[in-house]
This record gives structure tokens, sequence and C-alpha cells, in this order.
């Protein structure tokens, strides 16, 4: 059963623009399901490398996805947990090495074709705010609603120093702002499905801009299409 194009809003761009809390409150206020992708491909790298897989070892890779299962359980209106294989494995895949990780494991073929079935089957079942990195130039190429969500390296560091610290944790600014560069270069490069916005998509950086009012704006367009629609 095919996803039912109009009920799939995608919502890409690059690490720590504030996909996953963008894409969240806009689930929440559509009544939709939120897909986090990211998640998805960090379980994926963590599987692997518990697995010792070599990812250039096209068949030890292909057995190693038979066995993976992950699922994805909202926890109230703003979180999600992550089971793999049947393990909470939410708290570790969370972690800038995961994320990076997750960027590596993400450029084998093998992978995104899994993680691409996985996630259109999520979107068979019902209305979706998917979001990653490819969510509206490969996954779901026919969602009317598309965003790419950005902003700048150096606020994107900032945001992720400050979730650092409220865990407790003492990151250095230089080094996270490090990952992130070489993250983005990692994304944007790959040949297969790069980071870069669909066609058709709207763009809105969040530099400047909080998440409410980000939310606003996207379910403004939202509306806005609709109702061109019905004319």
């Amino acid at each position: 059963m095919a996803a039912d194009k109009k009920a799939v809003v995608t919502i890409d761009g690059p690490s720590g623009a504030g996909k996953s809390t963008i894409s969240r409150m806009l689930a929440a206020r559509l009544g939709y399901t939120y897909l986090d992708t990211g998640a998805m491909y960090r379980a994926v790298g963590l599987h692997v490398r518990r697995r010792e897989i070599d990812p250039e070892d096209a068949e030890a890779l292909e057995a190693g996805l038979d066995e993976l299962a992950i699922e994805l359980l909202p926890v109230g209106d703003d979180d999600v947990r992550v089971l793999l294989n049947g393990e909470d494995v939410s708290a570790m895949v969370r972690s800038a090495e995961m994320g990076l990780v997750a960027s590596q494991i993400s450029a084998y073929p093998q992978v995104r074709r899994k993680l691409t079935e996985l996630q259109r089957s999520v979107a068979a079942t019902g209305a979706l705010v998917a979001e990653g990195r490819d969510m509206g130039t490969v996954v779901f190429p026919d969602a009317l609603h598309k965003f790419y969500l950005d902003a700048t390296p150096e606020e994107r560091a900032r945001r992720r120093c400050e979730q650092l610290r409220l865990r407790g944790e003492n990151p250095d600014p230089q080094e996270i702002l490090g990952q992130i560069i070489k993250r983005d270069h990692a994304d944007s490069s790959r040949a297969l499905a790069p980071l870069r916005p669909a066609d058709n998509a709207v763009i809105v950086d969040s530099s400047v801009m909080g998440p409410e009012a980000v939310v606003e704006y996207m379910l403004a367009n939202i509306k806005g299409f609709a109702m061109l629609g019905e004319k």
C-alpha cells in the first residue's frame, strides 16, 4: 500500500538544525505520527558496530541487516524511544559519536534500501511527519509538503553544547563545531542520496527563529497550500 502523499510532511536538513524538535511539535499539532529516521540510522550504526560487521563486506552487511529489528515508540508528545532488537538504546544512539557513525553507514546502498522500505511501510499506516536527510528527495518524493530546515554551523554547535550541558556534560565548543562541519561534509558529499533540499522544498532558516515560530510558519505554509488546492 502506497503512502498518501497528502498525509506526508518531510523535514530534511543538517545535524543540529532542530529537525527532531520541530518534527515532534509539528506532528503533535497536526495529529500525525513522528518518524525519527536519524535515530533509525544511528541504531543501524550501533548494530553494525556491535556485530563487528565490516560494511565493505556486502554479504556480511546484508546478513546483518536481515537480523535487524528497529522500533520507534512515542513517549508523550515530545520524545521517542528507540528499540534495537528489543533493547532500549535511546541514550546510546543520541551521542555525537553515533551521529558520525550513522553518517558513514548511511552511505551504503544496502542500508538505505533497508531503511527506505521500513520508512515507507510506516507511512502506509497513516499520516506522517518524516525528518531526515533524504525524506523529500528520495524516500517520499511525492509528498506535497516538504521543508528544508537549516541553521548556521555555529548556532547548531551552540545548541548541541547546551543540550550536553543539560545532561551534566562539559563539551568543548570547538570540538562540537568541528564534528558538525565534518558531518555536514560527509552528508552532502556522499554519492548516494546526498543531503540537499528537494527542488520544491520550502527553505526555513532556524538560526534566529525559536521552535514555536518555525512550527507556526510551517503550519501556515501547509494551510495556505491546502487552501490553494481547494480553489
